[in-house]
């Protein structure tokens, strides 16, 4: 399964009855919630998916979306029940905001794509289409972000094909906050810092929207500038993301990295920083695209990785702030990153400790610095 996303411009008039559609989802889950929570009240039982799927009937929604609203209540209060059996505390599904209601969901039918995006209810949606779309579509949804920009995300079932051979070397990989990751051949790719760049713009943003009155169009207004700094941060941390990834997989065969409680990490400090890189994204991305380039992803155990010396594997104490990697045993000197980068190349390596992969050779990485694939704009 793939998705594909495409911008949609709607005319004022689509936008309109796009919004109006939101407006009556969201009268619709509100009205199913607090139906549901009465007779759990008064006879301890929910609805059955049936019960309200026929209670969504006549709603001025397409039939297909409505139900879908039904499905989707139906599973939040599975979630509670077994949440339940377990003994956790779990709370009802949260009856939404106009805010808080942000797509449109098409499982089946109702739409066509062609030149244009042919949608029940909505007629023929200007699309830009900057792709073509390989294999059956099979669902879809409009979604209307932040900003008010909207975009159509198709759901696509594809056959599945043979993996590429990729014939490039074995790597290691460390994370960081001033590089992005720091590559065991010397290789660096840069942190952007993209929330550093736009971070004036965004508070300045803030500023303005706290001085409006709640309720107000200039609040409204003032919101969507904030939504739309936080969409240009988001993008531009997005497209860096898919080119590094890329090009890691497109030059190394076996991408060995860490595995980070990135969450934990960010609660005990430095968390505007870490989630600024994305290291959680750009793992996503390696995983996900790592089949079709036919490379493989390897995790290993973090620990010591900075302390210990790549090339004699004994502890050299260190603060965040020593940056260079001297070893009084062996004499090696080191960037401390690509010294890391190393040993999470060797215990993916057959027989060391740590490792969770087999069969490979390491391969010995050259230590030469090489200037940065990307660099910050």
């Amino acid at each position: 399964m793939r998705a594909y996303a495409f911008r949609l411009y709607p005319s004022k008039t689509q936008q309109n009855e796009l919004e109006h559609h939101l407006w009556t989802e969201k009268k619709l889950w509100n009205t199913l919630l607090e139906k549901t929570k009465k007779r759990y009240g008064e006879e301890g039982r929910f609805y059955s998916q049936r019960e309200l799927q026929l209670m969504v009937k006549d709603s001025g929604l397409y039939s297909q979306s409505a139900q879908a609203i039904a499905h989707r209540l139906h599973r939040a209060l599975q979630v509670k029940v077994r949440a339940k059996n377990r003994g956790q505390k779990w709370g009802f599904p949260r009856f939404k905001s106009f805010e808080r209601m942000r797509s449109i969901y098409y499982p089946q039918s109702g739409f066509s794509l062609d030149e244009k995006l042919q949608v029940s209810q909505f007629g023929e949606i200007s699309i830009v289409q900057h792709r073509a779309i390989k294999g059956k579509i099979k669902t879809l949804t409009l979604k209307r972000e932040a900003s008010g920009k909207w975009h159509a995300i198709f759901t696509v079932e594809q056959e599945l094909q043979t993996p590429k051979t990729n014939k490039g070397p074995a790597v290691g990989l460390d994370l960081g906050l001033n590089r992005l990751a720091t590559l065991s051949d010397g290789k660096i790719i840069q942190n952007p810092h993209h929330f550093r760049a736009l971070e004036q713009k965004l508070a300045a943003a803030q500023r303005l929207l706290s001085r409006k009155h709640k309720g107000s169009h200039n609040r409204q207004k003032a919101a969507k500038n904030v939504a739309l700094v936080h969409e240009k941060m988001a993008d531009a941390r997005k497209d860096y993301l898919h080119k590094s990834a890329n090009w890691l997989l497109s030059n190394y065969s076996k991408i060995v990295m860490e595995d980070l409680r990135i969450d934990e990490m960010a609660q005990k400090g430095h968390g505007k920083g870490i989630h600024d890189a994305s290291w959680g994204m750009l793992t996503n991305m390696l995983c996900y695209k790592a089949e079709s380039a036919g490379s493989e992803i390897v995790f290993v155990d973090p620990k010591y990785t900075s302390q210990e010396c790549s090339g004699c594997h004994s502890i050299v104490s260190k603060s965040l702030r020593e940056r260079i990697h001297q070893c009084s045993s062996c004499g090696l000197v080191l960037d401390r990153d690509v010294n890391a980068a190393i040993n999470i190349l060797t215990r993916a390596t057959a027989g060391m400790a740590g490792s969770n992969a087999c069969g490979d050779e390491a391969i010995a990485p050259s230590l030469k610095q090489e200037a940065a694939p990307f660099r910050a704009r």
